[in-house]
């Protein structure tokens, strides 16, 4: 669901020296430009529960505790076209109000116009599961909505 929504919304990535990350409600997706022509070989990746370290040809990309915390064996990389590392990340909270402000703690932390477009993001995502028969792909959201928005739970139906 999550997928499909995101390929009809876009992405609200937070841009880094090394490249950028951006979230769903169920994943972190790390996006790492890399020399052209690295090779597999070349790259170790440490991806745990609570903490990441990349590094490239011997040279440390990133390191550190993780914002959130992650389900590590679901937790991937890939070198696309020798030139781009691709990390995703399942979220433990998968929920809308669980919106990550940084990557790492106190690094590589979203600026507050960042923050505030994956919020909606994610809020528009949780609209989404809710009610499936609608689309918000294209939906603008404004009012309470940070914490996942609104609380519609205890409504009847």
């Amino acid at each position: 669901m999550s997928v499909h929504f995101e390929e009809r919304s876009g992405v609200v990535p937070c841009k880094t020296p090394w490249g950028s990350w951006y979230q769903t409600m169920d994943e972190v997706f790390i996006e790492v430009n890399v020399p052209h022509g690295t090779t597999a070989k070349e790259v170790k990746c440490h991806l745990g529960s609570r903490d990441i370290e990349l590094l490239v040809k011997g040279k440390e990309i990133f390191k550190g505790k993780l914002f959130g915390t992650t389900v590590s064996d679901e937790a991937t990389w890939t070198l696309e076209d020798k030139c781009l590392i691709r990390i995703i990340l399942m979220k433990t909270n998968r929920e809308a109000g669980n919106c990550w402000s940084s990557l790492l703690e106190g690094e590589y932390c979203a600026n507050a116009w960042v923050q505030d477009q994956m919020q909606r993001k994610l809020t528009l995502e949780r609209f989404q599961r809710e009610n499936p028969g609608f689309d918000f792909s294209g939906a603008e959201i404004s009012g309470n909505f940070a914490g996942g928005g609104p609380d519609f739970s205890s409504l009847q139906k």
